[in-house]
């Protein structure tokens, strides 16, 4: 029996966060700072008066006191009848009531936006031309998304050919920026590891790292651990690329765990960092055989934008040896992506506005 294995970041499928949609990298990155600045000291049990003043500031640089606001990238939200963090005085003042964390009930939110229905039928078209057997999906709202989209979208363009299986649980990400996964083939276990945390009591992952159990007919199953490591978009350089070999080592962890279950282990997703990478370098250094090494592979080194620097690896398909030697043919599916002076587009895709994603979705055929 061959089937096809895909990872693919598709940058959310119906709704993302305005801030990740900022065209601009620098704001956008700086934008996601200051989102995460807020929240952080919200959470502070004590509001000094130079958090509360950090927090004005903060809060009157988005307009987020504007619930009118077309372009706010954050709002707090506080419950209907209980305390405030903040009321607006007259001539349009922000004044923080909250003395501290305990006394409002409330959070800080990012704002979600409609995707271009051009963009979220593009997203369909990658994933109908690669034609998955099993997809991990990075970078997804929901599980109830999947669904729709499995039956809105895919269903259009694969007809009964859609995935009669999805799962998703919903990670330590606000930004509804999840891991999960389509299947033709049963779901039959699932593991979370949400609530791994650092020595210092802190998540491991980002977002988390799901390991999928798929069972085939005949009765032999195989674990996919989904990754979706800490980007290096914003905060600092040095804390991000810890939280990567953080999360690296983890999941070597995880994977030798799982080979104890099955020979049968596939260790995707994006992992946010370039194969030389010093964080990475505990996962790259097991057993697992990166789908881009095959001898079959014969396109460009990256899997990101035109893909053409090694930096721009950062998508990953990587087998433990049983799988590896059952591996028959590796490619990269990047129309999807607005790169029109480096490979052909969609013909729909015709601006960065309505590209898939800036991802390709990377997929191997194994004979098993």
């Amino acid at each position: 029996m061959t089937i096809r294995i895909a990872t693919f970041n598709t940058e959310n499928l119906f709704q993302r966060p305005r801030a990740l949609a900022l065209a601009d990298e620098e704001e956008r990155r700086k934008t996601l700072e200051d989102f995460a600045a807020l929240v952080a000291l919200l959470d502070h049990p004590t509001y000094s008066s130079e958090d509360k003043q950090a927090i004005v500031e903060i809060l009157e640089k988005y307009d987020v006191a504007d619930s009118q606001s077309k372009t706010r990238p954050f709002l707090v939200n506080e419950t209907r009848g209980g305390a405030k963090l903040f009321v607006v005085r007259q001539g349009g003042a922000l004044d923080i009531v909250a003395d501290g964390r305990a006394e409002w009930v409330g959070w800080a939110e990012l704002i979600r936006d409609d995707i271009q229905r051009e963009t979220v039928e593009n997203t369909g078209r990658v994933i109908a031309e690669v034609d998955p057997d099993v997809l991990l999906t990075v970078e997804v709202e929901d599980r109830l998304t999947l669904q729709r989209f499995n039956e809105q979208v895919l269903a259009d363009l694969m007809g009964n050919k859609r995935y009669p299986f999805n799962m998703l649980i919903d990670g330590n990400d606000s930004r509804g920026i999840d891991v999960g996964l389509f299947s033709r083939f049963p779901i039959v276990s699932l593991r979370s590891h949400l609530f791994d945390t650092t020595p210092d009591g802190r998540p491991v992952f980002s977002r988390d790292c799901p390991e999928f159990e798929i069972e085939f007919k005949d009765g032999k199953t195989l674990w996919i651990l989904g990754n979706h490591f800490k980007s290096k978009g914003f905060g600092n350089p040095t804390d991000t690329a810890n939280k990567r070999k953080a999360q690296a080592e983890r999941v070597t962890q995880l994977y030798d765990a799982a080979l104890q279950r099955s020979p049968r282990v596939v260790v995707a997703g994006d992992l946010n960092d370039s194969p030389d990478s010093a964080p990475l370098q505990s996962l790259l250094a097991t057993n697992l055989k990166d789908a881009m090494s095959h001898s079959s592979y014969a396109g460009a080194p990256g899997t990101f934008g035109t893909g053409q620097s090694p930096k721009q690896k950062i998508d990953y398909l990587m087998f433990s040896p049983e799988l590896w030697d059952q591996v028959q043919a590796v490619d990269v599916e990047r129309r999807g992506i607005f790169a029109p002076h480096t490979f052909k587009s969609f013909p729909t895709v015709t601006s960065k506005e309505t590209e898939a994603s800036d991802h390709g979705a990377l997929y191997a055929d194994l004979d098993i």
